[in-house]
């Protein structure tokens, strides 16, 4: 047990007692209603969802396809392991349609048909659903808390700011209320929630971010997903920052493992931290730059959590 917050291990041990849990990223080839004209076009400023997918999306077409390559891919390391199928790219419970309208109840059955794919795969033993929250209408709500049910379902959401200024700013398309909203609805249902968050977003300081913490925690929320602002090549902000239209203050490791100690002591023990950085392929990234893998910036901050934690006790 990590003894300064509750890990994403803690919290799949919790949920899935007696089982090694290990996620499988699905591409169903879903569409964003911020990209296709139903609320917007272009999507977030940020945005490069390509480089946060495995190949194997890419290389195999349906969703069981896409799984049963995830399972070969982690079969040699754990052959014991259970699976869940992660809808990760783009909005998972969005399928387009007219214009402005969004999803239609009569897409209602072919949605329902792409979790079931994934669930009938062998040692799949649940999902997880990343989306927006301005996509979770009742029809897909109903649906959701139908297949939790019978099978284990954990939504994740992309809030990235509880601030509607910065949401506007990077063309998000939604407002902080539609995530207390969908967070709430679909807690009621029984359904496990998780956000996601962006630290250092343009025009945002560090006092903004912890005033998203605090309104997070305050939610019905089981998990949450940090990481700190890459510029991404090829994307809109990488566009506005070179023509000197955006600024944004990018972390170095130091300052932002910082951040992370700030955070830990907001989030209580009862919300599970999955992560606090995801990389893009490092020749996407335009910066910042820190030339280190996820887990060793998590052992930095481990470091940084341990030698407080000493210097406290000296003080005593």
């Amino acid at each position: 047990m990590n003894p300064y917050y509750k890990d994403y291990g803690e919290y799949l041990a919790e949920r899935f007692p007696g089982r090694k849990i290990q996620k499988i990223s699905v591409n169903a080839g879903f569409s964003c209603p911020n990209r296709d004209g139903s609320i917007g076009r272009g999507g977030c400023i940020y945005c490069d969802n390509s480089g946060f997918t495995p190949s194997y999306c890419f290389s195999a077409s349906g969703v069981k396809e896409q799984l049963e390559a995830g399972k070969r891919f982690f079969a040699g390391k754990y052959p014991e392991m259970k699976y869940l199928a992660y809808f990760q790219s783009y909005t998972n419970t969005f399928l387009p349609a007219e214009a402005g309208k969004g999803i239609r109840i009569k897409d209602i059955d072919k949605l329902e048909k792409l979790y079931r794919d994934a669930l009938s795969v062998e040692d799949v033993e649940g999902l997880i659903i990343g989306s927006r929250p301005d996509c979770f209408p009742g029809e897909v709500v109903d649906l959701l808390e139908r297949l939790n049910r019978e099978r284990s379902v954990i939504v994740e959401i992309g809030a990235e700011t509880s601030h509607d200024t910065t949401l506007s700013l990077i063309n998000r398309g939604h407002s902080w209320e539609h995530t207390v909203s969908a967070v709430r609805s679909l807690a009621d249902r029984g359904i496990s929630v998780g956000l996601h968050l962006i630290c250092g977003l343009p025009g945002e300081n560090e006092e903004m971010i912890m005033e998203t913490v605090r309104k997070v925690c305050e939610l019905p929320v089981d998990t949450l997903k940090f990481h700190h602002l890459q510029i991404i090549k090829g994307t809109p902000l990488a566009k506005k920052i070179e023509d000197g239209d955006l600024s944004v203050a990018l972390y170095d490791p130091e300052r932002y493992a910082d951040l992370c100690m700030r955070i830990i002591d907001e989030v209580p023990r009862e919300i599970a931290i999955e992560r606090f950085v995801a990389s893009a392929p490092p020749e996407k990234v335009l910066a910042p730059k820190w030339g280190m893998k996820n887990y060793q910036f998590t052992n930095l901050l481990i470091n940084k959590l341990r030698e407080r934690e000493l210097n406290e006790a000296k003080e005593f």
